[in-house]
């Protein structure tokens, strides 16, 4: 009975139609075709199953590449390498560009009494990935006429003349500490001082720099250097009178600060401290806070506060003197 059996499930089997090969596989249909012991089909099967998870595993390559493509694409960071450092090309070449600012303030009073003032300033960076150059130049001069007392008219008087331009060069060690070299020269008629020339040699740490997603900016450098400076004193107002002249040298200490209120409101610091060892003992403090308002990607709206403190300033002149201001900058 065992037999019949046997017999009949063997012909059945034989009669049975072989499946359809597939276009890259048509080994595997033969092999089952010519299997007929259990083990044979035993055999067929794992090869099927091999050739199943060889697919699979190319699937999910495949699927992981195109995964990488669409975070890269979401990213913003090109697939393409070549593009990549294209990029990268272009971004370098754009921070080795000068940024030149250029600013202006005028106020002008007539009528009764007649006022006349205006500010100028301007400055330009240049970054490497070895050296940082840099500019900076102001200017600022005011007329003023009292008001008339009994029909007779006052001459006017001058306020303000006053002009300074600095040249700094950083040498940068790592991206974090520069050794640099700062020359300058200044005038302050109202001050009575005629001319100063400064040279300085110090070291500058650059603690931060860095622009947020939302293209809010923060930075932070600190300097500590010797500065030595020759002032030539001539008094021009009221009457005009030669001064002794005298020298200025010792630790500098400065420091400059950008902060990003927001995307279009950036707060600016820049205060130095000046500890003369040179002759008569002597402190200069000068700070200058800023905010500045964007207006468009290049014009901005500004008002700062300058102050700048002398502990030994020419005879018959005061030892602190402050500015407010309102200005315009460009950015080019």
């Amino acid at each position: 009975m065992l037999s019949a059996a046997l017999l009949i499930a063997t012909s059945l089997q034989a009669q049975t139609p072989a499946p359809t090969p597939a276009a890259q596989e048509p080994a595997a249909p033969v092999a089952a075709a010519q299997a007929t012991t259990p083990e044979e089909r035993a055999a067929v099967a794992a090869e099927r199953a091999a050739a199943a998870a060889e697919r699979a595993a190319e699937a999910s390559v495949r699927a992981a590449e195109a995964a990488e493509r669409a975070a890269s694409v979401i990213a913003g960071t090109p697939a393409d390498p070549a593009a990549a450092a294209a990029a990268a090309a272009d971004e370098k070449k754009k921070k080795e560009e000068w940024d030149i600012t250029l600013g202006l303030g005028l106020i002008s009073l007539t009528g009764n009494a007649s006022t006349l003032t205006f500010s100028g300033l301007a400055s330009a960076q240049r970054t490497t990935e070895h050296w940082i150059f840099g500019i900076r130049g102001y200017g600022n001069y005011g007329r003023s006429r009292p008001p008339e007392v009994s029909g007779e008219e006052q001459e006017s008087q001058l306020v303000a003349l006053n002009a300074g331009l600095e040249l700094r060069g950083d040498r940068r060690f790592t991206q974090m500490l520069s050794g640099y070299l700062l020359t300058g020269a200044e005038t302050d008629h109202v001050k009575s001082v005629e001319s100063r020339t400064i040279g300085e040699g110090g070291l500058g740490v650059l603690w931060w720099d860095e622009k947020k997603k939302d293209e809010r900016e923060s930075y932070l450098r600190t300097d500590l250097a010797f500065r030595y400076a020759r002032e030539t004193r001539f008094q021009y107002y009221p009457s005009r009178l030669d001064l002794p002249d005298v020298d200025i040298g010792g630790p500098r200490f400065g420091v400059a600060f950008r902060y990003g209120i927001t995307k279009d409101v950036l707060f600016k610091e820049d205060a130095e401290v000046l500890l003369s060892v040179i002759g008569d003992s002597r402190v200069l403090v000068n700070s200058q806070t800023q905010l500045a308002v964007n207006l468009t990607e290049a014009l901005s709206l500004g008002v700062s506060f300058l102050v700048k403190h002398d502990s030994e300033p020419p005879e018959g002149k005061v030892a602190t003197d402050t500015a407010l201001a309102f200005n315009f900058q460009v950015a080019l």
